[in-house]
């Protein structure tokens, strides 16, 4: 309790906790977690989330690591990406992964389904020209289905293609002969999937700990 305490009196801790919507006690253990992947550097760099086992395997692999250095993720008007970022940062991007708040109104369960929405098409738009192709907007929804749990990779991977192909027939049925198909921008993203609860299925283990559990530890966290 003392040692939370001490945190709290923190103006920084403060204002991260406002900013993130972590407690003390969640951000205290993520500032643990990532001191051991810094290696106890005020810094953390992509080698140091290269190394992490339960990446090796994960088929976005890429993407995930580059969304920790990518500006649009830090919550601010920036684009490109960065060598290097710093506790703050970290938190911020790992706010993304939180699932909603029970008392949330239907307005702030609405933002922060459309800021998910915003980091995930972010994740997969890498050169960032506002457009996703529908390969990837098809490894989106199998990554999306397969973390539900109640269906296997394979039904995934089916439901996955029979949705590109759907998105791609409602796309391209609609354009002109002349025109040239340039990918799924972020609205088009926001509507066609609309009827995935993607509030609950947003969640990270790959860094030893599970956000989901990881927020109920606390239930007086800061909102």
């Amino acid at each position: 309790m003392g040692a939370l305490q001490s945190l709290s009196d923190e103006p920084e801790y403060r204002e991260l906790a406002e900013k993130t919507g972590f407690s003390f006690e969640q951000i205290g253990i993520l500032h643990k977690r990532f001191k051991q992947l810094s290696h106890n550097e005020d810094m953390l760099r992509r080698a140091d989330l290269n190394t992490i086992p339960d990446l090796a395997c994960n088929p976005i692999r890429t993407q995930i690591i580059e969304a920790f250095f990518d500006k649009r993720n830090f919550h601010q008007n920036g684009d490109g990406t960065v060598e290097e970022i710093s506790f703050e940062e970290f938190l911020v991007v790992m706010s993304h992964f939180r699932p909603p708040a029970l008392n949330m109104t239907e307005e702030q369960r609405e933002k922060v389904r459309r800021e998910k929405l915003r980091f995930l098409f972010n994740m997969h738009d890498t050169d960032n020209d506002g457009t996703i192709t529908l390969e990837e907007y098809r490894h989106v929804v199998e990554e999306l289905l397969s973390r539900s749990g109640a269906l296997g990779k394979e039904t995934a991977k089916g439901i996955a293609d029979a949705a590109m192909l759907e998105v791609a027939s409602i796309s391209m049925g609609h354009m002109e002969p002349d025109e040239f198909y340039e990918g799924i921008t972020f609205e088009h993203f926001l509507k066609i999937l609309k009827d995935i609860e993607i509030e609950t299925k947003m969640n990270i283990r790959f860094l030893n700990m599970d956000t989901t559990t990881l927020c109920n530890r606390d239930s007086s966290s800061i909102r």
